[in-house]
């Protein structure tokens, strides 16, 4: 049956997880998701939302409803994966045709191969903090190499080297690190919050700050808490079944994301929120950043423990939420001549093209950016969504999606209702960018994304014959 696939949509890891080594359970997805959820945009989110005028307390329920309404979307686009044991790059050919598919496809990779390497810039100055307590020689080498210092390429290149180990062996190596990551880095962030209540007598001085924003102000602060919450998992939202497929069950996936993502991230924030209080009245200002924090203290040894769980939390998060669906992209654009290993292994190389210590000076551009490119993604949800549970009705013929000129092929492999609806979805949603008529619209951009990217695929899908793998 091999030989009829083509060999441009085809290699063994994209193929199709056998069922007998879906051996992913509910505790594998679990702690996947708790050593996502535990990072450093995410700690200081709260600090974004409080600053908006909400209160601690708002901030737990703008978390709420956010990772409520994540982990549907989530739990939906995981069941194609867990069932068909078929990656993202993959399924969504389903939608787009063999051609189509590599435009949402580039778009996910871009995103993630950027924030791999965002993030892994910051776990290399957690890394240079450390050795540089460690060692004064260390600290000496100040010399500047292309806009970084000696010291600071050095660092990168062992946090680089950590992250190719990790990723080496390929899913079941990832798996294996997460069982012991997220667990690990709950247990720190544990024993700072105990450090904060400790400080702060209590929950702190965060918590008793009252709201400032009341009716419809309240409103649309809380859209906009919402919706940038959904924000940092947009990407993954999309590529959800690279995980969902090595899982052994639907009951595992969706009781292991429960677990993972909503309840993990409401005990995530009131711990950043209470370490955060206890900066109040110890430094007389919040300091949300936790690296900014472990040099305020100025204590050798707070700084190594601090700055190794930081680096374990970036290692937790970039390999599961970047380098794998990173990898998985790249395959599927040269099946021919990667594997997962050497895919991972380009990840890293392009990662430092990125030149992330450049970008670091130009935060309001990188959020532009990739606001733009993440809210192209709504409507790929929106489409991907529409796809499996409206036009497919859940039947897909997996065969199919490894051929050329087969029934998900469209004209001549573009698929049009979907190429229209994610044009249409991304214009809208990034015309705030640039018209200020529909600025408000950034407010709810992925909603809006998703909405439309559904709405419109339905509409022209339904004008265009589908065959129908039901009885399949």
């Amino acid at each position: 049956m091999k030989a009829a696939f083509a060999a441009d949509l085809y290699n063994e890891e994209l193929a199709p997880v056998a069922p007998e080594r879906r051996n992913w359970s509910w505790l594998n997805m679990a702690t996947v998701w708790m050593g996502m959820v535990h990072n450093i945009v995410a700690y200081e989110a709260a600090a974004g939302l409080m600053a908006i005028g909400l209160s601690a307390w708002e901030c737990l329920e703008v978390v709420a409803v956010a990772y409520a309404i994540l982990f549907v979307t989530m739990w939906f686009n995981a069941r194609a994966g867990t069932r068909y044991g078929i990656p993202f790059c993959v399924l969504i050919r389903s939608a787009f045709g063999p051609k189509g598919a590599q435009i949402p496809v580039i778009l996910r990779g871009f995103c993630a191969v950027f924030w791999f390497s965002v993030q892994a810039y910051g776990a290399t100055q957690a890394m240079d903090a450390i050795l540089s307590t460690l060692s004064a020689t260390w600290a000496s080498f100040n010399e500047y190499i292309l806009g970084m210092p000696e010291k600071r390429w050095a660092a990168m290149a062992i946090v680089w080297a950590l992250h190719a180990w990790i990723s080496s062996h390929g899913v079941h190596r990832i798996r294996n690190f997460e069982l012991i990551a997220g667990p690990l880095v709950i247990v720190v962030g544990l024993m700072a919050t105990f450090w904060g209540l400790h400080v702060g007598h209590g929950l702190g001085p965060l918590f008793s700050v009252p709201s400032h924003l009341h009716g419809l102000a309240f409103v649309g602060a809380f859209a906009v808490g919402v919706t940038g919450m959904i924000g940092m998992w947009a990407t993954f939202a999309v590529n959800i079944p690279d995980l969902s497929r090595f899982v052994r069950s639907q009951r595992d996936q969706v009781i292991g994301q429960a677990i993972g993502l909503p309840l993990t991230a409401l005990v995530f924030t009131p711990m950043a929120i209470i370490t955060t209080s206890a900066t109040v009245l110890l430094f007389g200002r919040p300091i949300w950043n936790p690296t900014e924090l472990l040099l305020a203290l100025n204590q050798p040894m707070i700084t190594v423990i601090g700055g190794a769980t930081l680096i374990l939390a970036t290692l937790s998060v970039n390999v599961v939420a970047n380098i794998l669906p990173a990898s998985y992209d790249l395959i599927n654009l040269f099946p021919r001549h990667l594997d997962f290993r050497r895919a991972s292994q380009l990840v890293l190389i392009l990662g430092v093209f990125f030149v992330p210590w450049l970008w670091f000076d130009h935060a309001a551009n990188i959020y532009r950016m990739l606001d733009i490119i993440g809210g192209t993604l709504g409507p790929v949800t929106g489409i991907m969504l529409a796809d499996y549970y409206v036009i497919r009705r859940q039947a897909l013929d997996v065969n199919a999606l490894y051929r050329h000129e087969d029934i998900y092929d469209g004209n001549r492999g573009w698929h049009l209702p979907a190429i229209i609806a994610l044009l249409v979805g991304a214009a809208v949603t990034s015309a705030g960018e640039f018209i200020p008529a529909f600025h408000s619209v950034g407010a709810i951009a992925w909603f809006v994304g998703v909405l439309l990217g559904f709405g419109i695929y339905v509409a022209l899908a339904r004008k265009v014959p589908i065959p129908s793998v039901l009885g399949m």
